[in-house]
């Protein structure tokens, strides 16, 4: 770990303006970084020879004043991105060997803009999971540890390589995409800034599909400033991705700083959840008094379907991703295992070629699909859906600017801790989180402090839709009170 791995996108960008060093110079250091962290996992595969070719080309243009926004910046990708000829195996089996003749629409952005891809980087087998345990290519490991053991802690998922990557100093800045939390969960966890937009915001096209309803790009990175960074070059409105919005992408940025001094605040009643730690609640009324103390108002808000979102969201997402996996057959792409007949290669493949959590929530969402079952299930899921969506609506027609909550209820555990064969407690690390999927809004988890044994706890914003300045804003508020948050190094 080098001083030029440690600095932030924003000031990397300020060091190749002022010629103190080379783009080739630090993905030379974060070449180093990844090889010494190997036992993290956080990368499924490293792409050196791209990287410094990639950023031999950023120092040609840096040389002739040509800098695009994030030239030079040396960035992770999470697998579930189409890269052109580079592994894209959303870390499951069953996509063996695939390597895209195509580049999803975020990454064309963000190389358009000069960055530099690192390599892919692990995550929870289609996006499914919140702990970074149910990849094809195994867990990833935390790189924060408790006070009280050196036992491994998950990294949060789905986004998982991505957190760990970042709060490791393994890249300047990773993509991730967040589906009911896979952004903000893993952020939290990680003690790094997740930033998940408006669903349209940044386009879907060329990133495999999860639930094509709920899934959105977004970036996670050390600051609030370098996540309005890396979002301005992320967005897009694409041609090729029918739920892209054709609005304008704003000079994110421009928002850190900017006064919170009468804003109102919402904070949902519904959100304090009974068994939730002291810890989570303690953070949550420092960041309310960190707000108040910047001039915000905070307010009393009733989010009355806060409650029903997680079932909601655990038949929508299922049934969605049932239809989305069925193209994995065997036949075009991936793995394939032989059989008498072309039903039982079929059958064979997906039965060898998916893991244990996705194999469950195919089998939910075709389910609650089915004749008989729904209406019962999925329409009904639906419309709870369009109420948890109206809760937010009415909060904000009545005049709140942002609201706060907790991002998790708990610190990141350990490795293995939580039954993968009851998946009902891990759901739960879900339940502050899926509301914004299911609403479709923008949400951002920042650092806000550590709990007893050393680790981190995050505080989310939400905004009104396509208001992601304001998530920066308030966002910016809270890293200035609590301050940033670094794991010593261990690995």
């Amino acid at each position: 770990m080098t001083d030029l791995t440690q600095r932030t996108i924003a000031e990397l960008r300020d060091g190749f303006a002022a010629r103190e060093f080379s783009a080739t110079e630090v993905v030379r250091d974060y070449l180093g970084a990844i090889e010494a962290a190997r036992e993290l996992n956080a990368y499924i595969v490293e792409t050196p020879e791209k990287a410094l070719a990639m950023a031999a080309a950023s120092d040609e243009r840096l040389a002739r004043s040509e800098a695009g926004p994030l030239e030079g910046v040396p960035l992770g990708i999470k697998d579930l991105f189409c890269t052109e000829g580079d592994h894209a195996q959303a870390a499951s089996h069953i996509l063996d060997g695939f390597k895209p003749t195509y580049e999803s629409t975020v990454t064309t952005n963000l190389w358009a803009d000069g960055a530099v891809m690192l390599g892919k980087l692990n995550m929870d087998e289609f996006a499914m999971g919140s702990s970074n345990e149910t990849s094809h290519y195994g867990p990833v490991v935390n790189p924060w540890r408790s006070n009280a053991s050196n036992a491994p802690l998950v990294p949060g998922g789905s986004s998982g390589g991505s957190a760990a990557a970042v709060a490791a100093q393994l890249c300047a800045g990773a993509t991730g995409t967040d589906t009911g939390g896979s952004i903000r969960q893993p952020a939290a966890f990680a003690g790094i800034v997740g930033v998940k937009p408006t669903y349209g915001r940044c386009s879907r096209w060329g990133i495999i599909a999860f639930a094509s309803s709920l899934d959105q790009a977004g970036p996670l990175a050390r600051t609030v400033r370098d996540s309005a960074i890396l979002l301005r070059s992320m967005a897009s409105v694409d041609e090729k991705d029918t739920t892209s919005a054709d609005i304008p992408v704003p000079d994110y940025e421009a928002a850190i700083g900017e006064s919170v001094r009468g804003l109102r605040i919402g904070v949902p009643r519904e959100y304090r959840m009974e068994g939730m730690p002291d810890e989570v609640d303690v953070i949550w009324e420092r960041g309310k008094d960190w707000l108040r103390e910047a001039g915000a108002e905070i307010v009393d808000i009733s989010m009355p379907h806060t409650k029903y979102a997680l079932p909601a969201y655990y038949i929508v997402a299922p049934a969605e991703a049932s239809s989305n996996l069925a193209r994995y057959d065997g036949v075009r792409y991936g793995l394939r295992a032989p059989g008498e007949d072309v039903t039982a290669m079929y059958e064979k493949t997906r039965s060898a070629g998916f893991g244990k959590e996705v194999k469950r929530r195919v089998l939910i969402g075709t389910y609650v699909l089915s004749a008989g079952y729904y209406d019962a299930y999925y329409l009904r899921a639906q419309k709870v859906r369009a109420l948890i969506k109206r809760d937010f609506e009415v909060a904000f027609d009545a005049g709140v600017d942002a609201i706060l909550t907790p991002v998790t209820p708990t610190a990141a555990f350990g490795v293995a801790s939580k039954s993968l064969s009851s998946p009902i407690e891990m759901y739960l690390n879900d339940i502050f989180t899926v509301t914004v999927n299911m609403a479709g809004l923008p949400g951002i988890a920042v650092p806000a402090g550590l709990d007893g044994d050393g680790l981190p706890l995050g505080l989310q914003v939400i905004a009104r839709p396509f208001d992601e300045s304001m998530l920066f804003r308030v966002g910016q508020v809270i890293e200035e009170a609590a301050g940033r948050f670094t794991p010593q190094r261990w690995w």
